[in-house]
């Protein structure tokens, strides 16, 4: 199936059209046939010449509906522009053509109706100032230019691009109603992705499962893409669902309340209404990188307005009423009353904080490439790719990255499992780590992880892996090597020992002898040192020796005779025989008393 919006000034006969094409009417309320005029969405679908099925979704035209008219508008990929022979271009004309030009529908079929009251030629060339598109000159009275209408339809719908049956699924609500016996139903245009029944689908942060489908009042089982569809939910309230919200692929999605966006147009409003899908959301303006304007300030454009940008383009944060399932690449446009349609394309839905001086310039300088259409790292989308994504971020899973609109599928670049690092990132990430290991030698890899910044334990593992001798044991990070001056450092210690090798120099002294922090950390991680306790050291096999100088001791004994019989002082005795107990050569008897209980020594037990 193909899914195409009508557009074009009241009463210039698009349900008409849609009538004569279908034989289905398409105003649904009562008031509408009453009053001959469209209020809200009507929908039909007929059969091409070529047995493509077409639905439409036919918008009313009258300026007090054009919020009904953007929620079928936005998400379908093509329209029927319709303009009346004996009016020509009119005031509706011109907003629906730009909200159409605002959300990049690129294609679609300019038809001239009422041709049986006045010849098309003046109406059609003053559409051709603005529309390019074929036309199709008809009477939906007289049925003249019908097949015509039909033919120019099929060549239409067969030139859109295939949407992908495999995408995430995001249906716009555009309907909710209850049908007794089967509960909440929804529609709503299926524009990538396949439903079917019994999936699981995401209504407001909440999991919901589809209980049936229908597609142009038929039950399916399955639905592809391009297609209006029915969806009834299961054990869903009829409260629950209003026009504008969304039914989402679980995990697939982001949704925020703050983007960054290029806007083209101006001046643009501090306050506006945002409408993309079927949605229309309040939003709070602001350009990025430029302060706040004064509404009582004279200047370009009316007050409480931002100017535009250059080339009447710029970048702005917009900050949303309430969350909305956004992707990079998605086109929206802004609106309020009396001022003209600003059309938005969407570079970032998890925009930074621009809480520190000059945050808002660095900003503006990293989107200045997207800022006009044409300068961009993707000439094809004129949006930010996974590469650029990545690197204002720095760290991201590429699940996320998918989520924001970005394809991950090519990225190559470090990580581990489903995390990605922008490479500058993961160099300087690597730097640090050995700083970090350097001042800390055996710090434990979350430790590591809080002081880096990263996310995940595997991205520290990851990092060591790239950087030897950094090795993790046990939990912990170290390096095989030792510098040479902190072998130096343990030299002199040595010699400092020899007379005395449990005479351990004060606390002070060991910066003198080249053992500050890290190089008795060091050392120790590398068994060239006994670090009893902080600025407590001994060399490498004195617990052992010293135990066997204590077994010859009457035992049990207390630490005065150990004190005596090592030859030190209690400020190093006390943290020795400690330290024995718990590498269990003694073992205390009451808080006076031990005895060395390794065999070896020939100590009683």
């Amino acid at each position: 199936m193909y899914v195409i919006a009508t557009a074009g000034h009241v009463d210039h006969g698009k349900s008409t059209l849609v009538r004569a094409l279908t034989g289905i009417e398409p105003d649904r309320w009562a008031e509408e046939r009453r009053r001959g005029m469209t209020i809200d969405l009507g929908f039909a679908w007929t059969t091409l010449p070529s047995g493509r099925r077409l639905a439409f979704v036919d918008v009313p035209g009258h300026e007090r509906f054009v919020t009904n008219m953007l929620a079928g508008l936005g998400p379908v990929p093509a329209v029927m522009f319709v303009l009346a022979a004996d009016q020509g271009w009119q005031a509706q004309s011109q907003e629906h053509w730009e909200a159409v030009e605002a959300l990049g529908v690129d294609r679609g079929l300019l038809v001239v109706t009422r041709c049986d009251l006045m010849d098309p030629a003046l109406a059609v060339e003053e559409a051709r100032e603005r529309i390019s598109w074929p036309v199709v000159t008809v009477s939906g009275s007289t049925g003249e230019g019908l097949d015509d209408l039909r033919r120019g339809l099929d060549r239409l719908v067969a030139s859109l691009p295939p949407p992908d049956p495999d995408a995430p699924v995001r249906l716009w609500i555009d309907r909710a109603f209850t049908i007794t016996g089967a509960g909440t139903v929804v529609t709503g245009t299926l524009a990538a992705g396949t439903l079917r029944t019994g999936d699981t689908l995401v209504l407001d942060g909440e999991r919901v499962r589809v209980k049936a489908l229908q597609v142009t009042g038929e039950s399916v089982a399955e639905v592809t893409a391009t297609a209006r569809v029915a969806v009834n939910l299961r054990g869903v309230e009829r409260d629950r669902v209003v026009r504008g919200k969304t039914l989402l692929t679980p995990d697939a999605w982001l949704e925020t309340d703050v983007v960054d966006v290029r806007l083209d147009g101006g001046p643009v409003p501090r306050e506006a209404v945002l409408h993309i899908g079927s949605a229309s959301v309040a939003v709070r303006v602001r350009p990025i990188g430029s302060p706040p304007p004064d509404p009582g300030a004279p200047g370009p454009g009316a007050p409480g307005t931002y100017p535009p940008g250059p080339a009447g383009a710029g970048t702005a944060r917009l900050t949303l009423a309430h969350p909305l399932p956004l992707r990079i690449g998605d086109r929206a446009l802004l609106r309020c009353s009396g001022r003209p349609i600003t059309s938005v394309l969407v570079l970032d839905v998890r925009p930074p904080a621009l809480r520190r001086r000059g945050a808002g310039e660095r900003r503006r300088g990293e989107l200045a490439a997207f800022a006009a259409p044409g300068s961009v790292r993707d000439p094809a989308r004129g949006v930010p790719d996974a590469v650029t994504v990545l690197g204002w971020r720095g760290v991201a899973r590429r699940s996320e990255l998918a989520a924001m609109g970005c394809d991950p599928a090519g990225l190559d670049v470090p990580g581990a499992g489903d995390w990605v690092v922008d490479p500058g990132r993961w160099a300087s990430l690597a730097e640090r780590l050995e700083a970090v290991v350097g001042e800390q030698p055996g710090i434990p890899v979350d430790a590591a992880r809080t002081a880096l910044g990263l996310p995940a334990r595997e991205l520290v593992e990851a990092l060591v892996r790239t950087r030897p001798p950094l090795r993790v044991s046990d939990g912990r990070i170290d390096g095989d090597g030792v510098p040479g001056e902190v072998v130096s450092a343990v030299e002199r210690l040595r010699a400092e020992l020899a007379g005395a090798p449990y005479l351990a120099p004060e606390a002070a002294r060991l910066p003198a002898l080249g053992l500050g922090k890290r190089a008795v950390a060091l050392a120790a991680r590398a068994g060239m040192l006994l670090r009893l306790a902080d600025g407590v050291v001994l060399l490498p096999g004195a617990d052992t020796e010293a135990a066997r100088i204590l077994a010859k001791l009457p035992q049990p004994f207390t630490a005065a005779d150990a004190r005596v019989a090592l030859g030190t002082n209690r400020r190093v005795v006390i943290p020795l025989l400690e330290h024995l107990d718990r590498i269990h050569l003694t073992r205390r008897i009451d808080d006076r008393l031990r005895v060395v209980v390794d065999d070896r020594h020939g100590a009683a037990s």
